[in-house]
């Protein structure tokens, strides 16, 4: 027999991150840097200080994603929540603002918000400034505009030192290299937003000939909850975009021949035994049509008894309000009858009226509103027993002068009409004849056969969501084809897989297969992948930072901030290419000067 594959949701909550108390070696002898792997998906961050006392990995990580909320009326004002305050991202989902545009932070405030939460999580003490070098990761072939506002951000309201950028994928690239360094490869790093292919000649990138597939994790998240939807449309809302990402990290694979997988998959046998049940969240109340007859007149008795109890109380409260303004009325009448007239009319001022005429249509309505209200009482106190089986409850008559409180009560009964409809004689069978065999459990499962596949494959087949971009092969193959045959040969013996889209089991066969089908008959080649691909680009920009600390290459200074520009750059083994912005040259304001003056000397020629 297949074994039976249920798995339970886990559906964690984040928990919020602590407020840490640093160590003594981070401030002495010198401050150490602070590295901030910047991801669309997960902000990691912590010290790089060779000191055994300090923890030689991120301290801090939440994902890149923050909330407002409303707050409440007359309370406070709207709070901000950052990373795993959220508590969990489903119930705020049409609320969370993220920095980032793919994989390019573009709202600088939102990435205050995290940088704000990164400083006072970590402990950072000093005052009105960090004073801590920033080591920080960025996309590749970053946008001059987003490095200039994120320099600004850095040196302008944060008062740093110094810092330095890096990509992320090249410092994972630094912190895997199996050779002497500098070593050259070919990169694929897959992560939330985008998908890169890097080539590294000499430890350096070759920016010329990157290039980038805009497809990642989020769309692959977002196609599997799409598959699932439509096949379950009854589990519409519960099939949320964070249990679709358990899926992904947890019971999806990458196939090595897709086509062949899916002929597998249409095997009953095959998917008896590879098939995933995922459990959803339910409850073991029994079904509405399971319930005896007798629990269900029981429990309209109970509803009956609920709404005229409800119903006595406001007639009570109406009727106390009435008699106490007929009441103020009738005093306001003897003071006519007693010859007080000053008193009189300023009263009927204060009643909003204009007669003793209208005074006494009035007191007319209320003694009759209050005669009325008495007689429901004494009524609904004579019919407490009420059949609800043979004849349906009577709807109390309107109130003749067309009250507010009478038309609520007949509202109020109307509401609870279908329940107390009659019963028909061939309804009333055993419960048992009528009882389906039906399994809740079952109902409430997502069964996972090809979904398991086909949502990561759109990495390698872009067309099945619509896209019209080249895969992961087609584009490893177009970045190979911009070199010559020694220097394919020489990427190919070094192809690093790396990023957080790069864990699925299979992906590192599936490119080898790849790699086999587009290189010559008998050439070698070798694919890795890193050690940790999701953490790895913080140990890289670690090891990087503990090597670099007392260099130049590679930081940038306020000094260098102020003269050349926030879009500066320096290159280092694992950043971009600084590429500067080329402003056109403007003609000589010396040669302009003559004609001018000749021009304004002659107005005829003007006009």
């Amino acid at each position: 027999a297949a074994p039976t594959r249920v798995f339970a949701f886990r559906d964690a909550r984040w928990a919020p991150d602590p407020v840490l108390e640093p160590s003594a070696a981070v401030r002495s002898p010198q401050p150490a840097p602070l590295v901030i792997d910047n991801g669309s998906f997960q902000t990691r961050a912590g010290w790089a200080c060779p000191d055994p006392s300090v923890p030689a990995e991120p301290l801090l990580r939440f994902r890149s994603l923050a909330a407002r909320s409303r707050g409440a009326r007359g309370g406070a004002g709207a709070e901000t929540q950052v990373g795993n305050d959220l508590g969990s991202p489903e119930p705020l989902r049409w609320l969370l603002r993220s920095p980032f545009d793919r994989n390019v932070p573009v709202q600088l405030e939102l990435q205050e918000l995290l940088f704000d939460h990164v400083f006072q999580r970590l402990g950072v003490s000093s005052q009105g400034c960090v004073d801590h070098p920033i080591v920080l990761t960025e996309a590749v072939c970053n946008p001059l505009y987003s490095r200039q506002m994120m320099s600004e951000l850095l040196f302008e309201c944060y008062q740093v030192p110094k810092v330095s950028y890096g990509v992320d994928s090249l410092y994972s690239f630094y912190h895997n290299r199996r050779q002497n360094w500098p070593c050259s490869g070919l990169v694929i790093s897959s992560g939330y937003q985008c998908t890169h292919i890097l080539p590294v000649l000499e430890g350096r990138l070759d920016a010329k000939h990157c290039k980038r597939i805009n497809l990642g994790g989020c769309q692959a998240a977002v196609y599997l909850q799409r598959l699932l939807q439509l096949k379950y449309p009854g589990h519409f809302a519960a099939i949320t975009l964070s249990r679709m990402e358990e899926i992904l990290h947890e019971h999806s694979y990458i196939a090595q021949d897709y086509t062949e997988e899916l002929q597998k998959w249409r095997c009953p046998e095959y998917y008896e035994n590879n098939v995933h049940k995922m459990q959803l969240p339910f409850s073991n109340k029994l079904l509405g049509s399971t319930v005896a007859s007798e629990e269900k007149q029981e429990k309209r008795q109970q509803q009956l008894r609920r709404l005229q109890e409800l119903n006595a109380r406001r007639r009570e409260e109406k009727l106390q309000l009435d008699q106490e303004r007929l009441d103020r009325l009738l005093y306001v009448q003897e003071l006519l009858e007693d010859g007080q007239m000053d008193q009189f009319h300023k009263a009927l001022v204060e009643l909003n009226m204009d007669s003793a005429e209208e005074l006494q249509s009035y007191i007319n309505k209320l003694s009759l509103s209050v005669e009325q209200t008495k007689q429901k009482i004494l009524q609904s106190e004579a019919n407490i027993e009420v059949d609800v089986v043979d004849s349906k409850p009577e709807t109390p008559d309107l109130d003749p002068l067309g009250s507010e409180q009478s038309l609520e009560d007949v509202e109020s009964i109307n509401e609870f009409e279908p329940l107390f409809a009659e019963e028909q004689p061939e309804v009333e069978k055993p419960v048992a004849a009528v009882q389906p065999v039906f399994n809740l459990a079952e109902y409430h499962q997502l069964f996972l056969g090809t979904e398991r596949i086909r949502a990561p494959e759109i990495v390698f087949q872009p067309s099945l969501i619509g896209e019209d971009q080249a895969g992961i092969a087609e584009t490893m193959q177009y970045v190979l084809e911009r070199y010559s045959k020694e220097q394919q040969a020489i990427l190919v013996q070094n192809v690093f897989l790396t990023g957080g889209n790069t864990m699925y089991p299979g992906l590192k066969a599936r490119v080898q297969k790849e790699l086999l089908e587009m290189r010559p008959f008998q050439s070698s080649f070798q694919v890795h992948l890193a050690s940790s691909p999701v953490l790895d680009a913080w140990y890289g920009a670690r090891d990087w930072a503990l090597e670099y600390l007392s260099r130049e290459e590679g930081w940038i200074s306020r000094k260098d901030y102020e003269e050349k520009g926030g879009e500066y750059l320096k290159e280092h083994c694992a950043s971009n290419v600084y590429v500067p912005i080329r402003l056109p040259k403007q003609a000589p304001r010396a040669a302009e000067a003559p004609s001018r003056a000749s021009g304004a000397g002659n107005p005829s020629e003007q006009a």
